[in-house]
């Protein structure tokens, strides 16, 4: 077995390649002049099992091509198995056609892992649970709530609710709910354009509680602040967030630092630079990656790596 990694997350390659406990492949990943990406295996791959790791953060055009130049080069010099790691699956939101002449881009990133020769796919938390479909190839999608739960847990949360900020993160809260043993609620919200939200209300009873709201992406923090800010002025005592990808852009930042959250808990399946004036936790899902990796390898079951506390998170 080998593992390689992409430009967009080597903290965490690393972290993951110290847990299967091998070295992290080498590799020459350079920009020619032109900015076309240049990339060269430096190590015989010939019939290893190969894991390569790569997020699909910001820059996340440049992050793409570089894993399909990287998977190209994997497959040339006969891999005999390639499995992308992909802690964060971009272009993720855009898996239906909600308006007319739209792009699936979901669905065609899919198409392009396949056709650079992508023989198993490992990601986590995609945003649509339907994108596994989108492949024809083996996909095993595991969750980070695991190793939220066990961060929450040493909080000892009392009279707790775990509250979804929109209809369709409704699954995950209920998840969540169960093995805190907490109350439920929901924010109904309408999309004003891709960076607004407007937050309506609050279906459930949160005065006087604390409140957990849990969230798979936020980028621009429109919905998380808006939720926050409502479930704030219906008398939430104090507010905590999960959020398994905090892409975070400027935008993002500055709402959070004005927001009523008191702390953001997130993965580090992002690589973000460091954020000041935001009480920001984040907890590594290496070890859950790299159980993953070595399970795949041996050809074992992956499923209890989606179970905790006895209950499934889907």
């Amino acid at each position: 077995m080998k593992i390689f990694s992409g430009s967009s997350n080597q903290p965490l390659a690393k972290a993951i390649c110290s847990y299967v406990g091998i070295e992290l492949g080498c590799s020459t990943i350079k920009p020619f002049p032109d900015g076309e990406t240049f990339v060269k295996i430096e190590e015989n791959v010939r019939g290893q099992d190969v894991f390569l790791i790569q997020s699909t953060s910001p820059p996340t055009n440049h992050h793409l091509m570089e894993m399909f130049i990287m998977i190209d080069a994997l497959r040339r010099a006969s891999a005999a198995r390639i499995t992308a790691v992909i802690p964060f699956y971009g272009y993720a939101r855009q898996d239906r056609k909600d308006q007319p002449r739209v792009p699936i881009t979901a669905k065609l990133v899919a198409n392009l892992l396949v056709a650079a020769g992508t023989h198993r796919i490992l990601t986590m938390d995609l945003h649509a649970q339907q994108i596994q479909g989108f492949f024809d190839i083996p996909v095993d999608h595991l969750y980070a709530a695991p190793v939220m739960y066990d961060y929450l847990k040493q909080k000892k949360l009392k009279d707790l609710v775990v509250v979804s900020p929109d209809v369709g993160g409704l699954k995950m809260a209920y998840a969540y709910s169960q093995v805190l043993s907490a109350g439920l609620a929901i924010v109904a919200k309408r999309r004003k354009s891709a960076t607004e939200v407007e937050s309506m209300a609050v279906i459930g009873e949160i005065r006087g509680k604390d409140v957990l709201l849990v969230d798979d992406l936020t980028e621009t923090a429109g919905t998380l602040t808006q939720a926050a800010t409502i479930l704030k002025r219906k008398g939430a005592k104090r507010l905590l967030a999960c959020v398994s990808h905090a892409v975070l852009n400027e935008v993002g930042i500055e709402r959070l630092r004005k927001s009523s959250i008191d702390e953001l808990v997130t993965t580090d399946t992002v690589q973000r630079p460091g954020i000041t004036g935001v009480r920001l936790t984040t907890l590594s899902v290496a070890g859950l990656l790299g159980e993953a990796i070595k399970r795949i390898h041996s050809n074992s079951s992956v499923t209890s790596l989606f179970e905790f506390k006895g209950g499934r998170t889907s």
